[in-house]
Protein backbone atom coordinates (compact mmCIF):
# COMPACT_ATOMS: atom_id res chain seq x y z
CA UNK A 1 0.00 0.00 0.00
CA UNK A 2 1.52 3.41 -0.80
CA UNK A 3 2.23 6.14 1.67
CA UNK A 4 -0.41 8.14 3.49
CA UNK A 5 -0.88 12.08 3.87
CA UNK A 6 0.57 13.95 5.16
CA UNK A 7 3.87 11.83 3.50
CA UNK A 8 1.42 11.44 0.34
CA UNK A 9 0.71 14.77 -1.04
CA UNK A 10 -0.72 14.43 -4.79
CA UNK A 11 -0.68 18.15 -4.98
CA UNK A 12 2.74 18.63 -4.82
CA UNK A 13 3.00 18.26 -8.49
CA UNK A 14 0.14 20.91 -9.11
CA UNK A 15 1.50 24.17 -7.75
CA UNK A 16 2.48 25.29 -11.36
CA UNK A 17 2.23 25.05 -14.90
CA UNK A 18 5.76 23.66 -15.58
CA UNK A 19 5.03 21.21 -12.93
CA UNK A 20 1.86 19.86 -14.35
CA UNK A 21 3.48 19.95 -17.56
CA UNK A 22 6.21 17.43 -16.67
CA UNK A 23 4.20 14.85 -15.43
CA UNK A 24 0.84 15.18 -17.55
CA UNK A 25 0.36 11.74 -19.04
CA UNK A 26 -1.71 12.25 -22.38
CA UNK A 27 -0.69 15.58 -24.72
CA UNK A 28 -2.34 16.82 -28.08
CA UNK A 29 0.15 18.06 -30.81
CA UNK A 30 -0.99 19.23 -33.67
CA UNK A 31 0.41 16.25 -35.56
CA UNK A 32 -2.94 14.03 -34.41
CA UNK A 33 -5.65 16.60 -36.19
CA UNK A 34 -7.45 15.89 -39.38
CA UNK A 35 -9.43 19.10 -41.13
CA UNK A 36 -12.39 18.21 -42.50
CA UNK A 37 -13.05 20.31 -45.55
CA UNK A 38 -16.45 20.19 -47.87
CA UNK A 39 -15.42 20.65 -51.79
CA UNK A 40 -17.68 22.39 -54.18
CA UNK A 41 -17.58 22.64 -57.88
CA UNK A 42 -16.74 26.36 -59.41
CA UNK A 43 -13.93 28.62 -58.55
CA UNK A 44 -13.62 31.25 -55.50
CA UNK A 45 -16.74 29.84 -54.13
CA UNK A 46 -17.06 30.21 -50.28
CA UNK A 47 -20.05 29.26 -48.87
CA UNK A 48 -20.69 29.81 -45.56
CA UNK A 49 -22.45 26.75 -43.39
CA UNK A 50 -24.97 28.28 -41.28
CA UNK A 51 -25.30 25.88 -38.70
CA UNK A 52 -21.71 25.18 -38.65
CA UNK A 53 -19.33 29.06 -37.65
CA UNK A 54 -16.31 29.47 -39.45
CA UNK A 55 -17.36 26.21 -41.53
CA UNK A 56 -17.52 26.36 -45.82
CA UNK A 57 -18.22 24.61 -48.80
CA UNK A 58 -15.14 25.73 -51.14
CA UNK A 59 -14.59 25.49 -54.34
CA UNK A 60 -10.99 23.19 -55.44
CA UNK A 61 -8.77 26.47 -55.24
CA UNK A 62 -10.47 27.63 -51.66
CA UNK A 63 -9.98 24.58 -50.55
CA UNK A 64 -6.15 24.67 -51.19
CA UNK A 65 -5.72 27.70 -49.97
CA UNK A 66 -7.64 26.40 -46.78
CA UNK A 67 -5.54 23.50 -46.49
CA UNK A 68 -2.24 25.28 -46.98
CA UNK A 69 -3.11 27.92 -44.16
CA UNK A 70 -3.65 24.86 -41.98
CA UNK A 71 -0.49 22.83 -42.91
CA UNK A 72 1.55 25.82 -42.13
CA UNK A 73 0.50 25.57 -38.82
CA UNK A 74 1.04 22.63 -38.44
CA UNK A 75 -1.92 20.23 -39.30
CA UNK A 76 -0.31 17.37 -41.05
CA UNK A 77 -3.79 16.40 -43.02
CA UNK A 78 -7.54 16.94 -44.32
CA UNK A 79 -10.27 14.96 -45.23
CA UNK A 80 -12.48 15.69 -48.06
CA UNK A 81 -16.24 15.35 -48.46
CA UNK A 82 -17.53 15.96 -52.20
CA UNK A 83 -20.80 18.07 -52.96
CA UNK A 84 -21.64 17.42 -56.60
CA UNK A 85 -23.18 19.32 -59.50
CA UNK A 86 -26.08 16.51 -59.97
CA UNK A 87 -26.96 13.91 -57.56
CA UNK A 88 -28.84 10.35 -59.35
CA UNK A 89 -29.77 6.99 -58.10
CA UNK A 90 -26.36 5.54 -58.42
CA UNK A 91 -24.44 8.08 -57.19
CA UNK A 92 -22.61 8.38 -60.60
CA UNK A 93 -20.65 11.91 -59.06
CA UNK A 94 -18.79 9.38 -56.40
CA UNK A 95 -17.11 7.63 -58.92
CA UNK A 96 -16.52 9.68 -61.77
CA UNK A 97 -12.96 10.28 -63.05
CA UNK A 98 -13.50 13.70 -63.14
CA UNK A 99 -15.61 14.03 -60.38
CA UNK A 100 -15.38 16.74 -57.34
CA UNK A 101 -13.27 15.19 -54.95
CA UNK A 102 -10.68 14.02 -57.43
CA UNK A 103 -10.50 17.11 -59.09
CA UNK A 104 -9.62 18.07 -55.57
CA UNK A 105 -7.03 15.84 -54.69
CA UNK A 106 -5.29 16.06 -57.75
CA UNK A 107 -4.66 19.89 -57.30
CA UNK A 108 -3.89 19.44 -53.32
CA UNK A 109 -0.97 16.83 -54.32
CA UNK A 110 -0.25 19.29 -56.83
CA UNK A 111 -0.05 22.52 -54.50
CA UNK A 112 0.93 20.75 -51.52
CA UNK A 113 2.42 17.38 -52.13
CA UNK A 114 3.24 16.73 -48.26
CA UNK A 115 -0.12 17.10 -46.95
CA UNK A 116 -2.12 13.68 -46.23
CA UNK A 117 -5.29 14.13 -48.21
CA UNK A 118 -7.58 11.82 -46.91
CA UNK A 119 -11.16 10.95 -48.91
CA UNK A 120 -14.50 10.36 -47.17
CA UNK A 121 -15.88 7.17 -49.64
CA UNK A 122 -19.77 7.23 -48.97
CA UNK A 123 -22.53 7.56 -51.95
CA UNK A 124 -25.07 9.96 -49.98
CA UNK A 125 -24.09 13.00 -50.80
CA UNK A 126 -24.13 11.89 -54.41
CA UNK A 127 -27.66 9.73 -54.05
CA UNK A 128 -30.42 12.01 -55.37
CA UNK A 129 -32.46 10.30 -52.02
CA UNK A 130 -29.70 11.53 -49.53
CA UNK A 131 -28.67 7.60 -48.57
CA UNK A 132 -25.55 5.97 -48.88
CA UNK A 133 -26.48 2.90 -50.52
CA UNK A 134 -28.56 1.81 -53.60
CA UNK A 135 -32.07 2.05 -52.68
CA UNK A 136 -34.99 -1.04 -53.48
CA UNK A 137 -37.81 0.03 -55.57
CA UNK A 138 -40.23 -2.56 -54.23
CA UNK A 139 -43.15 -2.78 -51.77
CA UNK A 140 -40.76 -2.38 -48.78
CA UNK A 141 -41.02 1.54 -49.26
CA UNK A 142 -36.89 1.49 -50.62
CA UNK A 143 -34.16 -0.69 -48.53
CA UNK A 144 -31.10 0.12 -48.82
CA UNK A 145 -29.26 -2.55 -51.28
CA UNK A 146 -26.21 -3.89 -49.33
CA UNK A 147 -24.22 -5.92 -51.90
CA UNK A 148 -24.61 -4.11 -54.71
CA UNK A 149 -23.77 -0.67 -53.11
CA UNK A 150 -20.61 -2.40 -52.06
CA UNK A 151 -19.51 -2.28 -56.09
CA UNK A 152 -19.86 1.33 -56.05
CA UNK A 153 -18.10 1.70 -52.75
CA UNK A 154 -15.27 0.37 -53.91
CA UNK A 155 -15.09 2.22 -57.28
CA UNK A 156 -15.36 5.37 -55.56
CA UNK A 157 -12.43 4.48 -53.45
CA UNK A 158 -10.19 3.55 -56.63
CA UNK A 159 -10.82 6.84 -57.92
CA UNK A 160 -9.69 8.45 -55.44
CA UNK A 161 -6.35 6.07 -55.37
CA UNK A 162 -6.24 6.76 -58.87
CA UNK A 163 -6.26 10.82 -58.43
CA UNK A 164 -3.51 10.60 -56.12
CA UNK A 165 -5.85 10.01 -51.98
CA UNK A 166 -3.08 9.09 -49.33
CA UNK A 167 -5.86 7.69 -47.57
CA UNK A 168 -9.38 6.16 -48.34
CA UNK A 169 -12.21 6.14 -45.29
CA UNK A 170 -15.44 4.69 -46.02
CA UNK A 171 -17.96 6.09 -43.86
CA UNK A 172 -20.77 4.26 -45.17
CA UNK A 173 -21.35 1.48 -42.80
CA UNK A 174 -22.56 -1.16 -45.57
CA UNK A 175 -21.58 -5.09 -44.47
CA UNK A 176 -18.34 -6.03 -46.07
CA UNK A 177 -17.23 -3.00 -47.67
CA UNK A 178 -13.45 -3.01 -46.20
CA UNK A 179 -13.09 -6.20 -47.95
CA UNK A 180 -14.51 -4.94 -51.25
CA UNK A 181 -12.65 -1.57 -51.36
CA UNK A 182 -9.33 -3.85 -50.29
CA UNK A 183 -9.64 -6.10 -53.00
CA UNK A 184 -10.81 -3.40 -55.40
CA UNK A 185 -7.28 -1.26 -54.38
CA UNK A 186 -5.09 -3.80 -54.87
CA UNK A 187 -6.70 -5.28 -58.10
CA UNK A 188 -5.73 -1.98 -59.14
CA UNK A 189 -2.59 -1.60 -58.06
CA UNK A 190 -2.87 0.46 -55.12
CA UNK A 191 -2.31 -2.34 -52.70
CA UNK A 192 0.17 0.25 -50.44
CA UNK A 193 -2.64 2.91 -49.97
CA UNK A 194 -4.26 2.67 -46.29
CA UNK A 195 -8.25 2.21 -45.50
CA UNK A 196 -9.41 4.28 -42.65
CA UNK A 197 -12.66 2.49 -41.42
CA UNK A 198 -15.79 4.09 -39.96
CA UNK A 199 -15.73 0.67 -37.81
CA UNK A 200 -18.05 1.85 -35.25
CA UNK A 201 -20.02 4.78 -36.69
CA UNK A 202 -23.35 5.40 -34.48
CA UNK A 203 -26.66 6.94 -36.32
CA UNK A 204 -26.13 10.08 -33.97
CA UNK A 205 -28.38 13.03 -33.39
CA UNK A 206 -25.00 14.97 -33.12
CA UNK A 207 -24.70 14.81 -37.03
CA UNK A 208 -27.22 17.49 -37.97
CA UNK A 209 -24.87 20.66 -38.97
CA UNK A 210 -23.09 18.01 -40.94
CA UNK A 211 -26.34 17.18 -43.16
CA UNK A 212 -26.18 21.06 -43.82
CA UNK A 213 -22.51 21.25 -44.57
CA UNK A 214 -22.59 18.33 -46.95
CA UNK A 215 -26.06 18.75 -48.42
CA UNK A 216 -26.99 14.69 -47.36
CA UNK A 217 -29.72 14.74 -45.48
CA UNK A 218 -32.00 11.61 -46.45
CA UNK A 219 -35.20 12.20 -48.40
CA UNK A 220 -36.80 9.45 -46.57
CA UNK A 221 -36.71 7.63 -43.48
CA UNK A 222 -33.23 7.71 -41.53
CA UNK A 223 -29.97 5.97 -41.23
CA UNK A 224 -30.76 3.73 -38.11
CA UNK A 225 -30.54 0.28 -40.47
CA UNK A 226 -27.35 0.95 -41.26
CA UNK A 227 -25.43 3.06 -38.65
CA UNK A 228 -25.21 1.70 -35.30
CA UNK A 229 -27.49 2.04 -32.51
CA UNK A 230 -26.44 4.17 -29.60
CA UNK A 231 -27.69 1.72 -27.15
CA UNK A 232 -24.72 -0.89 -28.29
CA UNK A 233 -21.25 -1.24 -27.26
CA UNK A 234 -20.26 -5.15 -27.65
CA UNK A 235 -21.91 -4.59 -30.87
CA UNK A 236 -19.27 -1.92 -32.01
CA UNK A 237 -16.15 -4.29 -30.94
CA UNK A 238 -17.53 -6.89 -33.12
CA UNK A 239 -18.10 -4.36 -35.79
CA UNK A 240 -14.52 -3.03 -35.40
CA UNK A 241 -12.70 -6.47 -35.27
CA UNK A 242 -14.54 -7.38 -38.80
CA UNK A 243 -13.29 -4.37 -40.45
CA UNK A 244 -9.88 -5.11 -39.35
CA UNK A 245 -10.09 -8.51 -40.55
CA UNK A 246 -11.12 -7.41 -43.93
CA UNK A 247 -8.28 -5.47 -43.75
CA UNK A 248 -8.71 -1.61 -42.25
CA UNK A 249 -5.35 -0.24 -41.29
CA UNK A 250 -6.91 2.38 -39.60
CA UNK A 251 -10.47 2.02 -37.17
CA UNK A 252 -12.61 5.24 -36.35
CA UNK A 253 -14.79 5.96 -33.49
CA UNK A 254 -17.82 8.30 -34.88
CA UNK A 255 -19.01 10.74 -32.91
CA UNK A 256 -16.10 11.03 -30.30
CA UNK A 257 -17.29 12.93 -27.34
CA UNK A 258 -20.46 11.17 -26.48
CA UNK A 259 -18.50 7.93 -27.19
CA UNK A 260 -15.18 7.98 -25.42
CA UNK A 261 -16.17 4.65 -23.84
CA UNK A 262 -16.45 3.16 -27.29
CA UNK A 263 -12.79 4.44 -27.94
CA UNK A 264 -11.39 3.43 -24.93
CA UNK A 265 -12.66 -0.38 -25.30
CA UNK A 266 -11.78 -0.25 -29.43
CA UNK A 267 -8.34 0.94 -28.09
CA UNK A 268 -7.88 -1.73 -25.10
CA UNK A 269 -8.95 -4.34 -27.10
CA UNK A 270 -7.40 -4.20 -30.49
CA UNK A 271 -3.93 -1.70 -30.39
CA UNK A 272 -4.90 -0.18 -34.00
CA UNK A 273 -4.36 3.47 -35.03
CA UNK A 274 -7.23 4.39 -33.56
CA UNK A 275 -9.31 7.70 -35.32
CA UNK A 276 -11.93 9.72 -32.79
CA UNK A 277 -14.03 11.89 -35.52
CA UNK A 278 -15.27 15.25 -33.18
CA UNK A 279 -18.48 15.33 -35.36
CA UNK A 280 -20.37 18.55 -36.04
CA UNK A 281 -23.35 18.60 -33.39
CA UNK A 282 -20.16 18.79 -30.81
CA UNK A 283 -18.45 21.08 -32.43
CA UNK A 284 -22.07 23.61 -33.53
CA UNK A 285 -22.75 23.15 -29.50
CA UNK A 286 -19.16 24.92 -28.53
CA UNK A 287 -19.25 27.74 -30.55
CA UNK A 288 -23.00 28.41 -30.21
CA UNK A 289 -22.38 28.40 -26.06
CA UNK A 290 -19.69 30.12 -26.78
CA UNK A 291 -20.94 33.04 -28.88
CA UNK A 292 -23.47 33.40 -25.79
CA UNK A 293 -20.60 34.44 -23.60
CA UNK A 294 -21.54 30.57 -21.51
CA UNK A 295 -18.21 29.27 -22.23
CA UNK A 296 -14.45 29.53 -23.02
CA UNK A 297 -14.31 27.98 -26.70
CA UNK A 298 -10.37 27.22 -26.37
CA UNK A 299 -10.64 25.84 -23.13
CA UNK A 300 -13.81 23.68 -24.20
CA UNK A 301 -12.35 22.30 -27.18
CA UNK A 302 -8.83 21.51 -25.93
CA UNK A 303 -9.93 19.86 -22.87
CA UNK A 304 -13.14 17.85 -25.27
CA UNK A 305 -10.10 17.04 -28.04
CA UNK A 306 -7.70 15.84 -24.94
CA UNK A 307 -10.11 13.88 -23.29
CA UNK A 308 -10.40 11.78 -26.76
CA UNK A 309 -6.63 10.89 -26.56
CA UNK A 310 -7.07 9.92 -22.71
CA UNK A 311 -9.55 7.75 -24.12
CA UNK A 312 -7.06 6.33 -26.44
CA UNK A 313 -7.51 8.17 -29.72
CA UNK A 314 -4.37 8.21 -31.87
CA UNK A 315 -5.90 10.97 -34.77
CA UNK A 316 -8.39 13.35 -33.77
CA UNK A 317 -10.57 14.43 -36.92
CA UNK A 318 -12.17 18.26 -36.00
CA UNK A 319 -13.55 21.56 -37.83
CA UNK A 320 -11.74 23.33 -34.87
CA UNK A 321 -8.17 21.82 -36.13
CA UNK A 322 -6.74 25.30 -37.52
CA UNK A 323 -7.49 27.12 -33.83
CA UNK A 324 -6.50 24.09 -32.09
CA UNK A 325 -3.35 24.05 -33.71
CA UNK A 326 -2.57 27.60 -33.72
CA UNK A 327 -3.62 27.56 -29.75
CA UNK A 328 -1.44 24.68 -29.29
CA UNK A 329 1.21 27.06 -30.85
CA UNK A 330 0.82 29.57 -28.53
CA UNK A 331 0.67 27.24 -25.43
Amino acid sequence: MGAQFPRARPRRLRRNAALRAFVAETRLSAQQLVLPLFVRPGRKQRVAVQAMPGVFQLSPDECVREAQLAWKIGVPAVILFGIPEKKDARASGAYATNGIVQQTVRLLKKELPELLVITDVCLCEYMEHGHCGIVSRDRDGGRILNDPTLKLLAATAASHAEAGADIVAPSDMMDGRVLAIRTELDKRGFEEIPIMSYAAKFASAFYGPFREAAESAPQFGDRRSYQMDPANAAEALREVALDIEEGADIVMVKPALAYLDIISRVKAQFGYPTAAYAVSGEYTMIKAASAKGWIDERAVTMESLLAMRRAGADIIITYAARDVARWLKEG
